[in-house]
């Protein structure tokens, strides 16, 4: 038999507000409710029909997965089992152990996992390029040496809580129905300690410095995480300790510039060489290589140099290094150098389409855009 529409069930459009299923919710669970309905088969039947619908619907997840797949989309054990006959009823806590993350990290049964930590880690082109093997210090929660985590005094051990019973968590009743929360004899963690361990005060935990030896694979990039499994902070007795990712962060270079595996940078060009050609050093990373510049190269020119850039750390391919020349106009010249410069000047007047190809081309387009304005 097919399942009823969750929305219909409620009596809702499927826009519907998170307070409107609230409150749809209460006032029809109010009145099919097991308990107004002693031996109604059929109240009892619509009471977990109200309840599966509003699991689904007031979790934005599962509606949103409902919204788009329908019942497929969701777990069909959502609804739970109605515990018939009492003066409450199943659901809530499946709920809380969604809230809270039951079983796992942050439930209230079992151990809790360990904390997983991210330390930022600055590293200079070199390094990142080359790798390295870096020591960092972190602060980290650790298992107490005096206790061994358990909390208690040397001699004592924590007790169940009398008033949870060692769940962590205890049933209130509110009118028909039973909430759960959190116990607050013990604070969800189900023991009692009656005499805490002087060191951590109970905390089974202490907050210490732990050096680390951090090896960067060479080719790393910004962005990149390394993970230290195992590194993160203590968790409970029986439980795994959390993990440390390690960001890289790259400092600014005095010279290139990165992107990727590609390297970038910006070399001044004399006049001289830019106009008759020649050849220029140049950095990188692993030494000095000579750049040939043909005559009349003009500023902003690049020039790649295969296999000067970073080795990826994935694929394993050698970048690019893109250097691209900047003409570097002359600065403080004598006044013999100003008539020399003046009269090479000269010597060029009348022939700006043979010597200056761009500028003779601008001042045209200049002198046509100006005469199709006046007409």
């Amino acid at each position: 038999m097919a399942k009823k529409d969750y929305y219909e069930v409620l009596g809702l459009s499927r826009t519907a507000s998170e307070d409107e299923i609230k409150r749809a919710y209460k006032k029809l669970a109010m009145k099919h409710h097991p308990d107004r309905n002693p031996g109604d088969a059929t109240a009892e039947d619509k009471f977990k029909e109200l309840k599966e619908a509003y699991e689904i619907l007031s979790d934005a997840q599962k509606r949103t997965a409902y919204d788009q797949f329908g019942h497929a989309g969701v777990d069909q054990s959502a609804g739970g089992g109605f515990g018939g006959g009492g003066a409450g009823f199943g659901g809530f806590s499946d709920m809380f152990a969604d809230i809270f993350g039951g079983g796992g990290r942050g439930g209230f049964n079992g151990p809790r996992a360990g904390d997983d930590l991210e330390y930022r880690l600055n590293l200079t082109l070199e390094q990142a390029v080359n790798g390295a093997k870096i020591d960092i210090q972190i602060p980290r929660k650790e298992t107490c040496d005096s206790c061994r985590g358990t909390g208690a005094a040397a001699g004592y051990e924590p007790e169940t809580c009398p008033t949870c019973g060692g769940h962590g968590k205890i049933r209130v009743q509110q009118g028909f129905f039973v909430v759960e929360r959190t116990c607050h004899s013990c604070h969800g963690k189900g023991k009692i300690i009656k005499k805490p361990c002087s060191v951590c005060h109970g905390e089974g935990f202490v907050q210490r410095k732990k050096t680390l030896t951090v090896s960067i694979p060479a080719g790393v990039d910004e962005g990149d995480r390394i993970r230290l499994s195992g590194q993160g902070e203590a968790g409970d007795i029986g439980a795994p300790p959390g993990d440390l990712y390690v960001r890289i962060a790259l400092q600014a270079h005095s010279i290139f510039k990165r992107q990727g595996d590609t390297l970038f940078c910006e070399v001044p060009l004399s006049l001289t060489t830019a106009t008759l050609g020649g050849e220029i050093e140049v950095p990188t990373l692993d030494g000095r290589v000579n750049l040939k510049i043909p005559a009349g190269t003009q500023t902003g020119r690049k020039f790649k140099i295969g296999g000067k850039g970073v080795k990826s750390v994935r694929s394993g391919r050698q970048g690019d290094l893109i250097c691209q020349v900047t003409l570097e106009t002359p600065v403080n010249l004598t006044a013999e150098q100003q008539e020399l410069l003046r009269n090479f000047e000269a010597s060029l007047s009348g022939k700006g389409a043979t010597h200056s190809p761009k500028a003779h081309g601008w001042f045209d387009s200049v002198k046509s855009f100006f005469n199709d304005a006046l007409k």
